[in-house]
Parts: C-alpha cells; structure tokens; sequence
C-alpha cells in the first residue's frame, strides 16, 4: 500500500472530525477558486481523494468519471475541446477537413509525439486506434466507442495523413475524437482484451498524455507521474512542456465524511463529489469549490414505457406532475444545480427549452391515474385489476444523493398513492438489474457529453438505452420513431440540422412522458488554496496538466 494511503487511513477519525468542527461553521454557496498564488510553481504530488474505484481504462468504457479522470490525464486525443467555448482546436492533429456529407474525415498527424514506453505515434497507430474504437473487437470484449457512429474504417494516406471513411453521414465524429473515450493508447496496449485494461493492469496501459501510470494498489490508489519529455499539449494553452506536478495519488475515499474532511483539515489537496450538505465548508478560509458543467443530458428519470404498468401515457404524465422537482432541488442540493428546463443542461449543444411538460400538479397526477382506472384502495394505494401500482426506481450510485431524491420521490408519489421502492445493491447489482425493466421500472441516472450526439448515447436503442426500448430479449422495437429521430441526431450533416433534429427528438421525448429532467448535474470538487491551476475538461473530468501546488 503507498504511504499517502496509508497516511490517509491514519487521519480518517480525524478528518472526520475535523469535517464536522468546519461544517458548524457559517457561510455556503460556491466559491470561486482564488486568484493564482504568484508564478506556476515546478513539483510536488497531489493528492485527489476519488469516491469509487476505477473499472476500467479502456477508452470507449471509460465515461463512469473514476475511470475519465484518469484517461483524461495519461492520453492525449487528435482534437482538443476548449471547455470554456466548446469549441474544437487541434492537439495531435495539426489539421483536419470533412467532405459535404460528413462521411469522410481527413486529419494531419504531428510527427514529434511519442507514448510513455518510447514507441512513436503515427499515423498507423492512429488508424489502429480509431479502427478499434469505432468497430469494438467482441473476440476480446471491448465494445464500440458510443461517441463514434456509422465508422467504416481508417485509412494511411501519407507519412502524417489518415482519412477515416464512414458508412453514412457522421457529424459528431470530429467531436467525438476529442473526448477520452478517443484517448490514443500504444499499439501494445491496443492489442489487450478487456481484462487486461481492468484493475491489475494500470501501469501496463501506455498513453502519450502528460503523466504516467507508475503504481497501483486495486480499488484502494492509483499512481501517476509526470513525463520529463512531454511536449504537445494543445496550442491554446498558456501552459507548454513538461506538466508542473511530478505526480498524482488518486485515493479512494469512498465516505463523504471522510473526503470532505480530509480535504478541510488539509490531508489532501483536492476531493470530487463534494455532496451538496458539505458544500458550506469550503467557504472557510483556504478552502474553495470548483463546480463544473457537464453539458450534457439532465440528472432524471427515464420512465421504461414497454413495461405495463408504465404503457399508458396518462400514468407516466401522472408521475411527472406528482413529482415536485423544485423541492427536489430546494431540499437536497444548492445553487451548484440549477433545476432541469429540458433533457439537456442549458450549456448543451441543441439545448431547447421543455419544461411546460413538467410542471408539479398534484391534482392533475390524480385526475389522471383515475381516468387510467388506477383507483385508490381502502390501503390508500392505487390499484386495477388486481394489481397495486408499485414502482421500482435504482439508485444511481455515480449520481448525487440519488437515495435521498428516491425518498423524497417516494414520499410525494405516496400521497397520490404510488407505492415507489428503491433496489439496493452496490455497482455491480444495479449494473446487472439496470436493463431489466421488470426489476427497474424507473431509471435514475444521467450522461454528460459536449456534443449533441450526448442525447442519442443516453436514449438510443443501441447505446445506453435507458428507456428500455429495445428488448434484448425477443430483439423487438417499441417505438421505432425515437431511434429514427435519434439516429437523424448522428447523421444529419450540418449544425443547423443537427440542431433541427436533436429539437425534435427533445420534444418528442417530452410530448410522450418518457422522461423526467430534475436538475443540471455538475462535478463538484473541493480543494485547499495550495490547488493552483485546476481545470476541468468539457463535461467535468479533472485535468492536472496545468495544475501547480503552492508554497
């Protein structure tokens, strides 16, 4: 075990108190980071306290934020998304073009850029990674990247030139090489299996990123360190050369207690998923938030509408106006979460607003459930034919307070007389139960992506399918008019269209009750004043390369 692990098991009795002393102090909200303290300083590890382990640091799976945060760090992509302007700059790729119908993208390599075991990036071992990752390997379990659409194959055109073809128009592709799941990795890392990217393997998987894999202690730390000779990092960064930190501990501290009051009592340097309650204390004296947009589809419910007792539009239009999102957000969480105005945050491509199809109505919830023959029973739940209208909601662990918006849900749904429960188990029962629509009927969850594919990975019957659409089981479609207008969101090739059809799917979702948006999600860090430089990347992830610790 490193020695800060073990120093942070020391301290946890006293961070904890130490988190409690603070928390009875005044003040909240969300501060800003201060001003830089004087001139970037050279060395020094920082110590990041992560709330779960990491499952896996291959790029496409790689989206749940303990496996991004370290992908985001250890690889560079072809393109760089500004995070401020969303918009796309170059980064290994020096240049690129797409033809008319976004079926074919042509990108410069630069020829100065080398990964961590010494061996060079080209434009050969570009192709072998995007080939990987836009038609996955099943023989070694890695899947397709769900940032990728309609790829058909990559292709060396010149010493430093690829062009990569595709089957129809696939207009987020340039985007979709700026993300982690498009981190580039060695060829000898592309040749593992699923296995081998998972806990174990850390130090093995190679990327030509600032910083290193060096040490790794399963589901407890990860290790990384800089790299002397990295000397590519995206133009537009004030920052060139080497990263300033010599290193990274990422420590798993699961409690909040335990993060927060580490971080306080300076223990640690910096701490994600700082839970609303605990937000407070990072407006004492040395101590600030950074809370980060994650563009992408809202915190909510998806409501699985092939499942009978959610197939009739009238209950699920019940359940949204028996749910009062507002106390959601008054109750549980801060500023730092504005309340949902549509499946998308406000900050997201193709963004509109929907939220005249949400609106609490307590009475219209009954009216209803009445007109859908769900009447009340002498127990005070509804019932037809039989049978009492119960609900079963996850809880989304990566989410925030996901139990406590469940128990407020169940509470407000109670009074209409909706029984709702909640199934627990830890990441990897609700993974295993989450496409079950007979065990979960309502799903909790969220996905942050800067591009207006994010609506599409969450809803597509191919992707993530959270609505359950489609049946595994019989291979069957309930509602072929969502995939088509969420396909039409990947294949549509200009903005303008693109934006036409991520409206009309945002709609459509809205018009048919299949979702609930509760709040804009964001990542929320804590850090002491030593953090100088923190950044985060387009939906949250941390980026250290920039990041110095003072004093």
């Amino acid at each position: 075990m490193p020695r800060f692990t073990r120093a942070i098991l020391a301290v946890v009795s006293t961070a904890a108190v130490a988190a409690l002393i603070a928390g009875c102090s005044s003040g909240g909200g969300t501060a800003a980071p201060s001003e830089p303290a004087g001139e970037p300083q050279q060395g020094g590890t920082l110590t990041y306290l992560e709330p779960q382990t990491w499952g896996t640091l291959y790029p496409p799976s790689a989206g749940f934020y303990p496996n991004g945060g370290i992908v985001n760090n250890i690889t560079d992509r072809l393109l760089y998304q500004n995070p401020e302007t969303l918009e796309l700059e170059p980064w290994i790729a020096t240049d690129y073009t797409v033809n008319d119908d976004a079926t074919e993208y042509t990108f410069t390599i630069r020829d100065d850029v080398t990964y961590s075991d010494g061996s060079a990036l080209t434009a050969e071992n570009v192709v072998k990674n995007l080939d990987l990752f836009g038609t996955g390997d099943t023989a070694r379990a890695l899947p397709i990247s769900e940032a990728i659409n309609n790829y058909d194959r990559g292709e060396v055109t010149g010493d430093d030139t690829v062009v990569f073809h595709f089957t129809a128009p696939s207009p987020g592709f340039a985007q979709a090489v700026s993300t982690i799941n498009s981190g580039l990795l060695s060829d000898a890392t592309l040749d593992r299996t699923s296995e081998q990217f998972g806990p174990g393997n850390a130090p093995e998987i190679i990327g030509s990123g600032p910083f290193v894999i060096s040490d790794e202690a399963i589901g407890t730390s990860t290790t990384l360190t800089a790299r002397d000779d990295y000397d590519w990092a995206p133009a537009s960064l004030e920052h060139q050369g080497r990263a300033y930190l010599d290193g990274i501990d990422y420590v798993v501290a699961a409690e909040d207690s335990v993060r927060v009051g580490t971080v306080v009592a300076g223990q640690a340097d910096i701490a994600r998923g700082i839970e609303a309650p605990d937000e407070a204390q990072f407006a004492a004296s040395g101590l600030s938030l950074h809370a980060a947009a994650t563009n992408g589809v809202n915190n909510g419910l998806s409501f699985r509408f092939r499942e009978p007792r959610l197939a009739d539009l009238k209950v699920r239009q019940a359940l949204i106006a028996g749910i009062d999102r507002q106390q959601i957000v008054d109750t549980l969480f801060t500023d730092s979460y504005p309340l949902a105005t549509g499946a998308l945050a406000t900050t997201a491509l193709g963004y509109i607003d929907t939220s005249e199809y949400y609106a609490y109505d307590p009475e219209k919830a009954a009216d209803l459930l009445d007109e859908a023959g769900w009447e009340l029973g002498a127990d005070g739940l509804r019932e037809k034919d039989g049978e009492t209208l119960s609900l079963t909601f996850n809880e989304a662990l990566p989410q925030p307070r996901s139990k406590e918006v469940v128990t407020l849900i169940q509470e407000q749904l109670g009074k209409l007389g909706i029984k709702v429960d909640l199934f627990a188990g830890d990441m990897a029962a609700q993974t295993a139960a989450s496409l079950d629509p007979s065990t979960i009927q309502v799903y909790h969850s969220m996905v942050g992506r800067a591009d207006f594919d994010v609506l599409k990975s969450q809803y597509f019957s191919k992707n993530r399918n959270t609505l359950v659409n489609f049946d595994k089981a019989d291979g069957s479609l309930g509602d072929a008019t969502l995939d088509e207008l969420l396909q039409a969101i990947a294949s549509e090739p200009t903005t303008e269209q693109r934006q036409a059809a991520s409206a009309a799917a945002q709609q459509y979702l809205a018009e048919n009750a299949y979702i609930l948006p509760i709040f804009e999600e964001p990542q929320v860090f804590g850090l002491t004043d030593k953090v100088q430089g923190f950044a985060t990347e387009s939906v949250g992830r941390p980026s250290f390369y920039s990041t110095w610790l003072a004093g």
